[in-house]
């Protein structure tokens, strides 16, 4: 069972920055796939990014590509994703997931672990 602990949610005003952050308590975490997603209120969740295990691949949609990077750190069991260039449809709170399993990383249904979320939320 992997735990994930998002972090690194807050308020910003346009145009700003935040850095989230994922740690994971397995000591495997090198072997997973990991992803984001976002869920806006009244919306269905939605895929952001994912990074392979070996961090060489990364995907990202085409709303946050240019303004956000997925990256992760094997040794200290984490991944990030920093998001520039924030606007205000980019309010949602953000998920982190993890998997092993085969499939496609742009769908939820893939990953088999999942965060608490944490809130993004940007102004205008």
């Amino acid at each position: 069972q992997v735990q994930l602990v998002e972090s690194g949610g807050g308020l910003v005003q346009a145009g700003g920055s935040l850095r989230l952050s994922c740690a994971a308590s397995e000591r495997t975490f090198s072997r997973y796939t990991m992803g984001w997603f976002r869920q806006a209120p009244g919306k269905e969740r939605e895929f952001v990014a994912a990074i392979t295990w070996t961090g060489v691949k990364t995907y990202q949609t085409d709303s946050v590509k240019g303004r956000f990077t997925i990256s992760r750190d094997n040794a200290e069991n984490t991944v990030y994703l920093q998001m520039n260039s924030l606007k205000p449809e980019d309010t949602a709170v953000y998920y982190c997931a993890a998997t092993q399993r085969a499939g496609s990383i742009y769908n939820g249904p893939t990953y088999q672990y999942w965060g608490q979320g944490t809130q993004v939320t940007v102004s205008s």
